[in-house]
């Protein structure tokens, strides 16, 4: 059976990315890495990860980047503005976002990593 190919999308200095590199380093999987800051925001399939999964489940509601919008964004948010605020500001994103074949992952956990390979 041949591996998915996996791509890690976050942003390299985040402790959670660092953790999922660190994990799939150890265990010898191939990933690609695209980092939201030094390779852009244009391939990132961001606005299929709204229409599958919904806002909630795409930003991150716990960071500073989330903490920094006014009441009026975050009580508004919607798939539209979702994207809009996403793509300018990437740290929005819950990191990392793992794609292996038709599975996408929001996060690490040990558990749902080793199901990929």
């Amino acid at each position: 059976m041949t591996r998915p190919s996996i791509v890690l999308y976050g942003i390299k200095n985040c402790d959670t990315v660092k953790k999922a590199r660190k994990w799939l380093d150890k265990n010898d999987v191939d990933y690609r890495f695209h980092d939201f800051r030094d390779d852009g925001m244009g391939d990132v399939p961001l606005q299929a990860w709204l229409e599958a999964f919904g806002w909630q489940q795409v930003l991150n509601r716990r960071s500073t980047s989330w903490r920094a919008l006014d009441d009026g964004q975050k009580n508004g948010m919607d798939d539209a503005a979702a994207l809009a605020l996403a793509a300018e500001t990437p740290t929005l994103i819950k990191r990392p976002v793992t794609v292996a074949g038709d599975r996408t992952l929001f996060g690490f956990r040990e558990a749902d990593f080793s199901e990929l390979v």
